[in-house]
């Protein structure tokens, strides 16, 4: 695109990348500053100037900004008086999208300490490994997940506040919402907590809010740690990234600017919070703009359709799968959603005839994006005015994407495949306490520090990236990412398996799923050489995997094997499992 001065743009933008300029938004500007502030401020700023608007609608129940902010400062004082929480700790959060995570989150926050979000599904081990490796002392929890907690109490963690969602329904339900079906999570009345469990440091949600405390002043400043998502990476231990409020905010306020989420918009969250999409889509970003988020705990089709038309919903942020059983509900032409003005997601590419029909069933094109844990969600987004389907989108504000060949580093041009590399302010600090990963992940090109993704890709002639396979050897099951090598090291615990591969199998209602190859121990070789014994072994090590880890990792195809294919330097030979388990798809 030539400019007045008669120059090519790419002569002004010295390296970066800019084919994709040709094709950004009309009416935006094509670099955005980040606000100076944390994260806390914006409910801070948007309840002073939205007091009575309503913040979350959850269920029927509408809680306005005001009434947020306070049971937020109220939490946050508990926080710091009872449980002696200050700058620069980690709080564990692990609830389900609920009014009680938005006010966990933002309470964490406003004490001056970090939210290390955590998935629901974990199971004691797992939660026991994240206290320990963040260092955090203090969680907040749903009380469906007193089981798995319990073993902590009093020791890994020494104050719990435990939330029933059900305190956050209405008294009377809306009679345009009577009869949905919620969660059984949801409607479950608070428990009351036994003498061990008090004695341990646990106390119900109720009773912290309700003390009254009042925070200090605000102490932690927009390059304090804010977030610490664990991702797993390549490596058998989950990694913490650190991000700071500077590099969230960064991403919230990407996110409406590019996307129009302004103070009348109204946000269906429904994707999981505790996850980077959903923490920043269905939450951050319509704090920092002011507009009002329809909290649903889980996915439900018809649920969705109802609140879409009560609420008259404007955005909705999914997976491919949600999209598709969405689309399959019975008479969904004949209802109202005419509300709507923007449908996106990621996760998944969407297939080519999903999105037709979505675009014939609301005149909406599906807006994908592109974004990983260490980028506090996207890097990349489709224009919503141009989008290109089954992509991945152009890099968004401030940010500089390039493809590099795997093994030279040099750059690639248009339509080679290389690996993916970010710099941007939403890029993470570095992982936590561990240097060694950091040196793997971050170069230098043009003096600015890039991130390496792990993801190979290429991009178009107009500046359109597209993924195209993984460097890393994650497995995206309905939207939930496994990686193996976390996998592979608790199987290794079942005292029958010798060896463990876990690859990525097709499935059609997941989109992945996780498969174990397993070299039994020599003891247990003759339970697999008949077929039935093979198929009794495989449900003996799923039933015992269940009880291990969080059911999205478990694998749900295990094959015997008598040895693992290795390199020359012995280490095992993953891709050729991966490769020959794809062509038995294909």
């Amino acid at each position: 695109v030539p400019l007045a001065a008669g120059l090519p743009r790419r002569a002004r933008m010295g390296d970066m990348f800019d084919l994709h300029f040709r094709h950004w938004p009309p009416g935006i500007p094509r670099t955005l500053t980040i606000p100076a502030t944390t994260l806390s401020f914006n409910l801070e700023t948007s309840a002073a100037r939205y007091p009575d608007k309503v913040a979350l609608h959850y269920y029927g129940r509408a809680i306005t900004y005001a009434a947020l902010r306070r049971e937020v400062d109220a939490l946050a004082g508990w926080l710091q008086a009872v449980a002696g929480v200050k700058r620069g700790d980690r709080v564990i959060l692990d609830l389900q999208n609920s009014p009680q995570f938005v006010v966990g989150y933002y309470a964490i926050l406003r004490a001056d300490a970090a939210v290390v979000p955590v998935n629901p599904m974990l199971r004691t081990d797992e939660l026991r490994y994240l206290c320990e490796d963040s260092g955090a002392r203090v969680a907040l929890f749903g009380q469906e997940l007193l089981d798995a907690w319990r073993p902590l109490l009093g020791t890994t963690v020494g104050h719990a506040v435990v939330a029933a969602y059900s305190d956050a329904l209405p008294e009377r339900p809306e009679p345009a919402l009577a009869g949905l079906v919620l969660p059984e999570a949801v409607v479950e009345p608070r428990r009351a907590l036994a003498a061990a469990e008090r004695a341990g440091g646990a106390v119900p949600w109720a009773d912290a809010v309700g003390a009254g405390r009042v925070p200090a002043p605000q102490a932690a400043g927009p390059d304090d740690l804010a977030v610490l998502p664990y991702t797993s990476g390549t490596t058998g231990h989950p990694k913490g990234c650190v991000h700071t409020h500077r590099t969230v905010m960064s991403t919230a306020t990407m996110h409406g600017a590019w996307s129009g989420v302004v103070s009348d918009a109204v946000q269906l969250s429904v994707l999981p919070m505790f996850h980077v999409t959903g923490m920043q889509g269905g939450m951050n970003a319509p704090i920092w703009s002011g507009a009002t988020v329809v909290l649903m705990s889980r996915w439900d089709r018809d649920a969705c359709t109802r609140l879409v038309e009560h609420h008259r919903i404007t955005s909705i942020t999914g997976i491919t799968a949600m999209i598709v059983d969405w689309l399959n509900t019975p008479g969904l032409e004949s209802r109202d959603l005419s509300s709507l003005l923007r449908i996106g997601g990621g996760g998944a590419a969407m297939p080519e005839a999903v999105a037709q029909r979505l675009e014939t069933l609301i005149a909406l094109p599906f807006v994908e994006g592109y974004g990983l844990t260490e980028t506090i969600a996207p890097t990349h987004v489709n224009p919503v005015h141009r989008p290109k389907r089954q992509c991945a989108g152009i890099p968004i504000f401030n940010t500089d994407a390039r493809i590099l060949d795997v093994e030279t580093g040099a750059r690639k041009g248009v339509g080679e495949t290389g690996e993916i590399v970010v710099c941007g302010p939403q890029v993470f600090k570095g992982y936590w306490n561990n240097p060694e990963a950091d040196a793997s992940v971050f170069l230098e090109i043009d003096g600015k520090r890039f991130f390496r993704t792990g993801d190979l890709g290429h991009y178009d002639e107009d500046g359109y990236f597209f993924i195209t396979d993984r460097l890393k050897r994650m497995i995206n099951a309905s939207g939930f990412k496994v990686w193996p090598a976390e996998v592979e090291a608790m199987l290794f615990a079942h005292p029958d398996v010798s060896e463990a591969c876990v690859i990525a199998s097709r499935d059609a209602r997941r989109g992945e799923t996780v498969k174990a190859v397993i070299v039994p121990r020599p003891h247990a070789a003759g339970r697999v050489a008949t077929e039935a014994g093979a198929q009794a072994f495989a449900a003996e090590i799923e039933a015992w995997a269940r009880e291990k880890m969080a059911a999205y990792k478990v694998p749900r195809r295990i094959e015997f094997i008598e040895a693992l294919p290795k390199t020359g330097t012995g280490k095992v030979f993953w891709r050729s499992l991966q490769e020959a388990e794809d062509k038995r798809w294909t």
